[in-house]
């Protein structure tokens, strides 16, 4: 079983018993999207590298319906939405900095090799996320190779 699960079932545990219905709630949530992940398509346990790819994508829903809810002009929806993802985020690996953003893209582009341009961005974006490991968003990692490469 996953070190990450386990993690995340003992900290369910701890925020039953603080009475903590925000987390607890989250966590249920979370551990539901996992176990559909499960039990969906190839029935296999997770390791902790696709329990990350989960939560990441929780994470990115989460931050997709405060933006809807923000532009909607329910702000009290938004920031219940944003308190989820922020402990959603406490799972994740730290998050690269621009600095090392940029290393990353240079190691990646230097993988690659040949001439950086935009016809190779989907070779460069391969290898870079694969790089990252769930250390940078998706759409921040894209915009940073795009702007490298013009």
């Amino acid at each position: 079983m996953s070190e990450l699960k386990d993690k995340i079932r003992a900290d369910l545990t701890a925020s039953m018993k603080a009475r903590d219905k925000d987390t607890t709630g989250t966590l249920r949530m979370l551990l539901s999207a996992l176990t559909q992940e499960e039990t969906t398509g190839t029935k296999h346990e997770l390791n902790d590298e696709e329990v990350l790819k989960v939560i990441a994508r929780e994470i990115k829903k989460r931050r997709e319906s405060a933006d809807v809810y923000a532009e909607n002009g329910r702000q009290e929806l938004a920031d219940v939405e944003l308190k989820e993802a922020g402990i959603l985020e406490a799972y994740q690996p730290t998050q690269l900095d621009d600095e090392e953003l940029n290393a990353l893209i240079d190691d990646a582009i230097a993988e690659v090799g040949g001439e950086a341009s935009m016809k190779q961005m989907g070779q460069i974006m391969k290898a870079a996320t694969a790089k990252a490991a769930g250390r940078v968003d998706g759409k921040r990692l894209s915009t940073a190779v795009k702007s490298r490469l013009n």
